[in-house]
């Protein structure tokens, strides 16, 4: 029987609720700064036996300087702005890298997401970049699930060369048509909801929306999945796709 766990991309209802009805939730407050230690201690404390987390890699490791994203750190880092991203190897990168293993550790995480904006083109420069630092940096124990935006999904046997080589999780949105290569073992897949740009998270799933995913994920080749949503009504739709796939669900 495949194992399928369900989630949320953040705490988008009290935790209780998220520990109570949900399996896993990917931590998003290690993308905007891992130095949280107090808080992943707590969470883990509190968290029933057998609920998971994920831990979604500092943005520091994989997206260049945004402004935005910077006012979100929680004290100062070293290095200039120029320094950060894009998978750069370097002695700041490797430091913040180090500091979201660390808080994969506390937290008692076993998959660690590498998220890439759509600026982190295929580029050979770019690909030369991730591969080195796959080779050099992958912490023993975990697993890295990589969803990148943009140009690379038109890459596809280069994903699937990826995922061979390095056993680097392709992570996507199923339901826009981002399925990782055929004979990835397991599926980790974000939901960021349908239509608009690059990701609509105003969206709510509707029930036919919910089929089509319990579809692709029943009839995939996957031995486990992990489905996360990450839009505004990720807890709702989170618990209705697990009364779907649990036989619970009625229209």
């Amino acid at each position: 029987m495949k194992r399928i766990r369900v989630g949320t991309c953040g705490f988008s209802k009290s935790r209780k609720a998220i520990y109570r009805d949900l399996d896993v939730v990917e931590i998003q407050q290690t993308f905007y700064d891992p130095r949280v230690g107090d808080f992943l201690e707590r969470i883990r404390s509190e968290a029933p036996s057998g609920f998971e987390f994920t831990v979604k890699a500092w943005m520091l490791v994989t997206h260049q300087y945004n402004s935005k994203l910077w006012r979100r750190l929680k004290s100062p880092v070293p290095g200039g702005k120029d320094d950060y991203g894009f998978f750069k190897d370097n002695e700041i990168v490797r430091w913040a890298w180090e500091e979201t293993v660390r808080a994969a550790e506390t937290v008692g995480a076993k998959i660690i997401v590498l998220q890439t904006p759509a600026s982190f083109k295929p580029t050979e420069e770019n690909l030369a970049r991730l591969e080195a630092f796959l080779e050099k940096y992958w912490p023993d124990g975990y697993m890295l699930a990589w969803e990148p935006r943009g140009e690379w999904w038109g890459q596809a046997d280069l994903l699937a060369r990826l995922s061979r080589e390095y056993g680097l999780i392709i992570a996507g949105d199923v339901l826009r048509g981002r399925v990782p290569p055929q004979d990835q073992e397991l599926l980790y897949t974000r939901l960021h909801g349908l239509g608009g740009g690059e990701v609509n998270y105003r969206y709510k799933y509707s029930d036919e929306d919910l089929l089509s995913l319990k579809d692709i994920v029943e009839e995939g080749g996957w031995r486990e999945s992990y489905v996360l949503f990450n839009n505004i009504y990720s807890y709702d739709d989170a618990v209705r796709f697990k009364q779907l796939i649990s036989g619970l669900h009625s229209k």
